[in-house]
């Protein structure tokens, strides 16, 4: 019980990097000495330290002596690459820290088990899988990206009580409420690319920013097939670097944050938007919509989260939202009117925190 209230706060350390070290994981990390934390530290952004790093970091000098008699806890197996920083199995070698409690292996290569394998060696006392599905679940974006060569991929989308998710064509409605679209901005803080289709683009006019919550915005895709969204729109207004995916050769423009993605008619344009993230080590997706775009990462079984919000709103007729998949775990939870279901393509998750 003891190992899991601090790995638990090394869950907690790690949600405080959540969009800002990717293409890395995030990570928490604590050091313990007879029941008292001597130093704490999580992964702050990609190329810098990591949370081993900063927890060594840490520790008052007055208590260095103690790290060879401490028990380091980490969120997710230390690594053993040089790569922006040098590896962290030597830090903790080093150190001489004789006990390390993991929650999840970081399947990244190079390192997935080799970390375990290399403090074993050294001598330490290496314990695993203490609360493996919270670990499991915190790392997902990455070593999803490293095991399947793809981002994590969250569809997001809002219906009517009735099924709804717009009414007729080219007609604008807000279904949910000012607390969820603050959630949603939340989410975009969080993650790497948003990517909503050309009707959505034309007829909602969305930022794709966040504007509601602390932190960064995603990266901005839109697919544009026939080149027919106007350059007034607002994903142009050149304040976030934006992808447009489409068949057409692009004129050359004057902003240097749209950039344009040719696509082929030979695979899905799901598949080629994938490719290109995984190209540019983005690590997690948001797909917004529509409907169009929506169906087919479903239909081709492109996903691992799905967050709908039900609005009591009704709508009568308009565009169908998308057909979910059953047999899969979901959470629910109520935001004042609003129903949010978050469904996992991975089973293990609906036990564990978000």
């Amino acid at each position: 019980m003891q190992d899991e209230t601090y790995i638990k706060r090394c869950f907690d350390l790690a949600k405080l990097g959540r969009g800002t070290t990717s293409p890395n994981p995030i990570v928490g990390a604590v050091i313990v000495f007879q029941d008292r934390i001597i130093g704490e530290g999580f992964h702050q952004r990609y190329g810098g330290p990591h949370a081993e790093v900063n927890a060594v970091a840490s520790v008052k000098s007055e208590d260095l002596p103690l790290l060879k008699h401490s028990t380091l806890y980490c969120s997710l197996e230390p690594c053993t690459i040089f790569g922006k920083t040098p590896p962290c199995t030597d830090l903790i070698i080093r150190n001489k820290i004789p006990r390390v409690v993991l929650s999840y292996i970081d399947h990244t290569p190079g390192v997935d088990g080799l970390g375990v394998e290399k403090m074993r060696k050294a001598g330490i006392d290496v314990k695993l899988n203490v609360l493996p599905g919270e670990g499991q679940r915190l790392s997902a974006p990455r070593n999803t990206f490293v095991k399947l060569g793809r981002p994590y991929i969250i569809l997001k989308f809002a219906m009517s009580q009735d099924g709804f998710i717009a009414p007729d064509q080219q007609q604008q409605l807000w279904l949910t409420n000012p607390f969820s679209k603050r959630l949603v901005h939340k989410w975009r803080s969080e993650i790497d690319a948003i990517l909503v289709g050309t009707n959505t683009a034309a007829w909602d006019n969305p930022k794709l920013s966040n504007r509601l919550y602390y932190g960064s915005s995603p990266t901005r895709l839109v697919i544009d097939r026939n080149l027919r969204l106007p350059d007034t729109l607002a994903l142009f207004d050149g304040s976030i670097p934006t992808y447009v995916y489409t068949l057409e050769q692009a004129a050359s423009v004057e902003n240097p944050t749209v950039s344009y993605i040719h696509l082929t008619q030979a695979e899905s344009t799901a598949r080629q938007i994938l490719n290109h993230l995984t190209e540019i080590r983005k690590i997690n997706l948001m797909v917004e919509g529509g409907a169009m775009i929506l169906q087919e990462f479903l239909d081709q079984d492109l996903w691992d989260e799905i967050r709908l919000f039900q609005a009591p709103v009704t709508i009568s007729k308009g565009i169908k939202a998308p057909e979910i998949p059953s047999g899969y775990p979901r959470k629910d939870f109520k935001l004042l009117q609003d129903h949010l279901s978050i469904i996992y393509r991975d089973r293990t998750f609906a036990s564990v925190a978000l």
